[in-house]
């Protein structure tokens, strides 16, 4: 692995995290606004006893070394290359987290592509692979030892310039998680998450969808000895079912195509590259001396990485696909031709045809909040958010709750802080990639 930006893909796609081999470090040139660790309360709102808590990411201030929490909450541990694959843990890095209602305070340092991991009524299984390479549960792979746990995660990178954090239910979802920061002059921000009954909730709407349209949403539910375990997202269960969803988007993308080939597509690249317009000739979308795009498939919709949305590395395009993938997966393409500008989240998700897992997700959130798709942050400017991210240049605590017992809703969604949201992508993309090292005149994009 090169950079940070491809080991950070690697997880996404194989759940396998390990260090970039380049070891330059890319904040010297930065004012640092955060102090060098920072205090995260961990609380057990479920009605289990056995609770953990698992912290794993990259150590910013340790050449981007892999790190692991352990069970103290205080000790960092810094894996050595193991000699074969699937080798175990060196120290105990599950916390435990006691009794409903209890709270353990941890500290961590800088760190990128962390996540912070739940489980219930059971601990997680972490391997190393030679690198060190952190083997990261899985619910894509029945053989996984954690397959049959309840457990899940939030993200995080927490950097000299700032904390970012966000729920994400992209892949799957099982275990109710909230996030409140509060930042070092008293303020604080808040994303509720799932109720307690959330998992049950979402479980029952997909079944109710698949009554409807018979597409195949029940099979994304998994069940343990007769109660529900977890809900898959789509994309997660193509991957496990290729047959999956087969076509389910096409009549759809077909209908798009038809409209744009009479009409013209805006897109809003939200960057300096402004806002580009497209049309469709000759069986592809074309937005004039930028790039081209044929039909994406359900697979590609879902994804939202694969076929004409696969990332290229070319910052305008990238963002282009973006807004293309959010408006599938919303099927607003048919009633909103200024993407993402002129979106209205009360029309997200209303075509018969479209992403019900993330619609279903959305209603259940008490906020309305948290990541269900890929792209789930793309919006119109100061639109309302619908990703469930907090950031903050100057965090005091960051308190993540599992389980949803004492989850609270915000009497209305905030909206985008777009200024704060794209310094956030700025900074993390000018990270990754190592292409600039002034990171302190951060530009605004997604």
């Amino acid at each position: 692995m090169a950079t940070l930006e491809d080991v950070l893909r690697l997880q996404k796609t194989s759940n396998i995290l390990t260090s970039p081999r380049e070891g330059s470090k890319t904040e010297s040139t930065v004012k640092a606004t955060t102090s060098s660790t920072l205090n995260i309360a961990l609380q057990n709102q479920t009605s289990s006893s056995t609770v953990y808590a698992y912290i794993t990411g990259l150590a910013i201030d340790n050449n981007n070394a892999l790190f692991l929490l352990q069970s103290d909450g205080q000790t960092p541990y810094y894996p050595s290359s193991p000699s074969s694959t699937l080798s175990p843990l060196g120290a105990n890095c599950a916390i435990p987290l006691g009794a409903p209602g209890n709270t353990v305070t941890v500290t961590i340092p800088h760190l990128a592509g962390a996540r912070l991991w739940f489980s219930r009524d059971s601990t997680l299984t972490f391997y190393l692979n030679p690198g060190p390479a952190l083997v990261e549960p899985s619910v894509s792979n029945k053989s996984d030892p954690n397959y049959n746990v309840y457990w899940d995660f939030c993200e995080f990178t927490f950097n000299s310039a700032q904390l970012y954090a966000n729920i994400s239910y992209v892949d799957f979802v099982s275990l109710p998680i909230s996030l409140t920061l509060t930042n070092t002059s008293g303020a604080t921000q808040h994303v509720s998450g799932l109720p307690s009954n959330g998992l049950d909730t979402i479980c029952s709407a997909l079944t109710a969808q698949n009554a409807q349209d018979n597409a195949g949403w029940d099979q994304l539910i998994v069940t343990l000895n007769g109660a529900n375990l977890r809900a898959l997202s789509p994309n997660t269960g193509i991957i496990m079912n290729s047959s999956l969803f087969s076509g389910y988007y096409q009549p759809y993308v077909d209908q798009v195509w038809s409209k744009y080939a009479s009409a013209t597509l805006s897109v809003d690249t939200q960057t300096s590259s402004g806002t580009v317009t497209g049309t469709v000739s000759n069986g592809v979308l074309n937005f004039s001396g930028v790039t081209t795009y044929s039909q994406p498939s359900t697979a590609d919709i879902f994804s939202c990485s694969s076929g004409p949305f696969a990332p290229t590395g070319n910052a305008e395009i990238d963002a282009i696909t973006a807004r293309l993938a959010a408006a599938f997966n919303r099927s607003t393409l048919l009633i909103d031709s200024d993407q993402p500008d002129d979106e209205v989240v009360s029309t997200y998700y209303q075509n018969s045809i479209t992403n019900h897992y993330a619609r279903i997700l959305h209603a259940t959130y008490l906020d309305g909040r948290g990541y269900a798709f890929p792209y789930d942050d793309v919006g119109p400017s100061n639109g309302v958010d619908q990703s469930g991210s907090v950031y903050d240049p100057n965090p005091q605590l960051l308190t993540v709750a599992v389980g949803g017992a004492n989850a609270t809703a915000s009497p209305a969604a905030p909206k985008k802080n777009v200024t704060s949201r794209r310094r956030v992508r700025g900074f993390i993309k000018r990270f990754v990639a190592k292409l600039k090292t002034e990171l302190a005149r951060l530009k605004l994009r997604k």
